[in-house]
């Protein structure tokens, strides 16, 4: 195994609560490196992150490392088999934020 996927999964282990699951495959092809991560269901959301955060910090990471070797680097996240998104909360009316145009906020910007 390549050291970028080598990498990917070493950090993914220690994030997951099923290390023995996690499953890393790394493909070359014209376009550069596809590394396809495969974890655990009940993983995914310590994989993703709050809004994606994780798993865009591992992207920039492996970017970096592809730099060094002169490769560009991609991770695509497999959603398990079976797995259910739960349906979004919608913000009630009380929740909800005004929505402000750009002039708007520009204008609220003291200098």
């Amino acid at each position: 195994m390549e050291r970028d996927a080598q990498f990917v999964e070493e950090v993914v282990k220690m994030l997951v609560d099923n290390p023995d699951d996690v499953k890393v495959d790394r493909k070359v092809d014209e376009m550069g490196v596809l590394i396809t991560l495969d974890v655990n269901q009940e993983d995914m959301g310590m994989v993703i992150g709050r809004e994606g955060s994780t798993a865009k910090a591992l992207r920039t990471l492996l970017r970096v490392v592809g730099a060094r070797n002169n490769a560009r680097v991609n991770l695509k996240i497999n959603e398990p088999e079976g797995s259910q998104r739960p349906a979004r909360k919608e913000q009630s009316e009380e929740g909800e934020k005004e929505q402000k145009t750009l002039d708007e906020v520009v204008g609220d910007i003291e200098i």
